[in-house]
């Protein structure tokens, strides 16, 4: 699977796991073509998984965050405002924002923007035109789990 492959699927799940498993597809096994038992970095197709999850973290139609289950998920764009119009229903550390920096002496560093400075005007807006039902059908049924929203 090429980047722009895995783009396009994520534009059509709207939301997808990096790599732990939960209620979407895992991408890393999207990428792999087939279920990863333990961890993707010792898969056949490591490297690719690498590339084309550092392409779509890169993305600026890819919001990285941990919505689901507190781990890395990817949501597209086109669904920025659907999670905007019911951002009160997760726990804000859900919708942080997550940069991944990979330094020359092979550190990871993360970078964190909070909910909502890193919502673009334009989908500010258009979850305004969202009610909260259109916006949750949006998000899909995982997201109208009560485990899922913050207390």
């Amino acid at each position: 699977m090429d980047n722009e492959e895995a783009l396009k699927f994520l534009k059509t799940n709207g939301i997808v796991m990096a790599s732990a498993k939960g209620p979407v597809p895992r991408m890393s096994e999207v990428i792999a073509g087939e279920p990863i038992k333990g961890s993707w970095w010792g898969h056949a197709k490591g490297h690719e998984i690498y590339s084309v999850l550092s392409f779509l973290e890169d993305s600026p139609d890819v919001l990285v965050c941990r919505l689901i289950d507190g781990k890395v998920t990817l949501v597209h764009r086109r669904l920025w405002p659907a999670l905007i119009r019911v951002a009160e229903h997760f726990a804000p550390e859900r919708l942080v924002r997550v940069d991944h920096e990979h330094t020359s002496s092979g550190r990871h560093i993360n970078h964190e923007t909070p909910f909502p400075l890193w919502a673009d005007a334009f989908s500010q807006s258009a979850a305004n035109a969202l009610t909260e039902s259109q916006a949750f059908d949006a998000l899909g049924t995982w997201s109208q789990q009560p485990t899922e929203r913050s207390t």
